[in-house]
């Protein structure tokens, strides 16, 4: 956790092999079962060899929850996670459409929608990527800051600026249809 006590955590979209065990640990810890539709981190892959894990980028100022008509979001004081009060969510999508990645979505049973909660502080995601030595998603130490780079993208945003990174701009060009 940073100083503060909030849980951050830095993203490394070059380090992502696609295994998917992000998704499958989140929905082990909040479905219960292997359901990757439901899971708070959903991985896409727009480009083969470009993987992009997607979940909440932490805004300081969550325009999800502001949006929010029936006042169901919340930043949870300790972990500065959003946190979906199910009992008052219409699944409405206003959240969605206010963040800027695009990040919130719906349940797929239709009920809610789902955000990452940080798993209360201990995200199962980070734990399978870096037991798994990817390190694609890890947790800031003590002295980092939030990184700038990390502002909330779409993943079509972040798998077109990742892509130029891996295949370069000329490659890029022949596989993305923009």
């Amino acid at each position: 956790m940073t100083q503060s006590g909030q849980v951050r955590m830095k993203r490394d979209y070059l380090l992502c092999s696609g295994c998917r065990r992000c998704e499958i640990a989140c929905s082990l810890f909040h479905d219960k079962r292997i359901w990757p539709e439901a899971s708070r981190v959903r991985v896409f892959m727009f480009i083969p060899g470009v993987e992009i894990p997607h979940l909440c980028f932490q805004c300081d100022n969550p325009k999800c929850v502001e949006a929010c008509p029936e006042g169901a979001l919340s930043v949870d004081g300790q972990t500065g996670a959003i946190i979906v009060d199910n009992g008052l969510c219409t699944a409405c999508g206003s959240c969605i459409d206010a963040c800027p990645g695009h990040v919130p979505h719906l349940h797929p049973d239709g009920s809610r929608i789902v955000i990452c909660d940080l798993c209360g502080g201990d995200p199962e995601c980070v734990k399978v990527c870096t037991d798994g030595k990817w390190d694609a998603l890890t947790l800031l130490q003590h002295d980092e800051v939030h990184p700038k780079e990390q502002q909330p993208e779409t993943p079509q945003e972040l798998t077109h600026r990742t892509g130029m990174l891996i295949l370069g701009e000329r490659t890029l060009k022949e596989v993305w249809d923009e």
